[in-house]
């Protein structure tokens, strides 16, 4: 069949004109096909699944009344655009009761449908052609994704274990510095599960002022802090002046689904990603921004979700550990970040780990995520789906039996 005569239209960003033609599969989409598989040839088999990326329960009861109670009334038919003042006022109030960060809920607060599109708009306010964004990696490539969008580019940063999983700034080429507009930070980290202290986030301050860079900290995961308390790169000495930080209800709040967060400093900066947002899209129904005002009034929530995280990770960590994975308790996220196997004793050979993930999925049903952007790593989550502590037990004994039966070597 011929081609449309589009195909010479699309954008060189999206492929140009080899778009759609490409045989290349998204990592998560070979996941996805190599589970089906799994499940189609061995029906019988329990599949074991630590791939998934989103919490395994529905939102608090009492948020989801609130959201019942709202949808029928009329006063919340119309747009949100860039929020309603309620849902910036109850973020203002958690982010001081938390965090200790005081902020402006009209000027420097603002909401999003979710911090995926908020990471995708923060491109569009500062990069022009020619600019540099710097990235830690592994990690979500949305804003890298925007930025070369915009005719950018973007600057890895290697989060590696000799480095405590913390990007080294100090290794940033000074002509890159000088073309860098944004450096994007995430902790608690995705998928590293590394906790940012504070003296590194002083660090980052420091960096952004001496070469002029604005600092985007995607805190999806800060209320799944396990060592000590979440810590806001906001509530750090100078941060406000430098930088943003983009938080979601999904994580913290099982709220995976709902699309709803916020993004919050400097005043400036949040009114340019209104200004964005306000070109994109017409903002989130105004009952779902209700219904986030009693979750973020109930500190009960992410309490409970954070113990309960903890608790599986610590059971996860030893059952790892049992199974020949070098791997300790992560400071927070619900991902658990170790060195991928080289193969399996008298059988084939991992070159990466995307090779040991497959081999682990198609023949025995463990399902994991591979990331080889700083050395072959596995993903381990603990949102694997257990109605019970007794079944979350079941589960952990089933993966041992499993993993050990394998030989794997490391």
């Amino acid at each position: 069949m011929s081609d449309p005569y589009f195909q010479q239209l699309f954008a060189d960003r999206i492929g140009g004109v080899n778009y759609g033609k490409g045989t290349d599969i998204y990592k998560f989409e070979k996941i996805k096909r190599a589970k089906r598989k799994a499940l189609a040839d061995h029906p019988e088999r329990q599949l074991l699944d630590f791939g998934i990326g989103e919490n395994d329960e529905m939102a608090p009861l009492n948020v989801r009344q609130r959201m019942a109670d709202e949808i029928g009334r009329p006063e919340n038919r119309g747009y949100a655009d860039n929020g309603i003042a309620g849902f910036k006022e109850a973020v203002a109030r958690f982010m001081q009761r938390n965090f200790g960060v005081v902020l402006d809920p009209v000027k420097q607060v603002n909401h999003c449908i979710g911090s995926k599109p908020a990471l995708a708009m923060l491109p569009a306010c500062f990069i022009n052609p020619g600019d540099v964004t710097l990235m830690t990696v592994p990690g979500y490539p949305v804003a890298g994704t925007h930025t070369r969008y915009y005719g950018g580019s973007v600057y890895k940063l290697p989060l590696l274990a000799e480095n405590d999983f913390l990007p080294d700034l100090a290794s940033i080429p000074s002509d890159v510095r000088r073309r860098a507009k944004l450096l994007v930070l995430n902790y608690p980290n995705s998928p590293t599960g590394k906790v940012a202290t504070r003296e590194f986030y002083e660090q980052v301050v420091e960096f952004a002022r001496e070469n002029q860079v604005v600092v985007v900290q995607d805190a999806a995961h800060i209320l799944l802090t396990f060592s000590g308390a979440p810590l806001s790169f906001l509530s750090v000495p100078g941060a406000m002046d430098v930088g943003v930080e983009v938080h979601s209800l999904s994580k913290g709040f099982n709220m995976i689904g709902w699309r709803l967060g916020w993004v919050c400093g400097h005043e400036r900066i949040v009114q340019a990603l209104a200004d964005v947002k306000d070109n994109s899209d017409s903002g989130q129904f105004i009952a779902i921004q209700k219904a986030a005002i009693t979750a973020l009034d109930d500190d009960s929530i992410p309490q409970q979700i954070r113990e309960k995280y903890r608790r599986r990770m610590t059971k996860l960590v030893d059952v790892m550990s049992r199974c020949g994975f070098a791997c300790r308790m992560p400071g927070g996220s619900y991902f658990l970040y170790a060195r991928a196997p080289r193969g399996v004793a008298g059988g084939p050979e991992f070159p990466t780990a995307e090779a040991a993930s497959q081999h682990l999925i198609t023949q025995h049903s463990i399902v994991t995520v591979p990331w080889d952007d700083a050395g072959p790593f596995l993903r381990f989550s603990v949102t694997y789906e257990a109605a019970d502590e007794a079944a979350e037990d079941a589960l952990m004994a089933e993966t041992v039996r499993r993993m050990t039966s394998i030989r794997l070597v490391f």
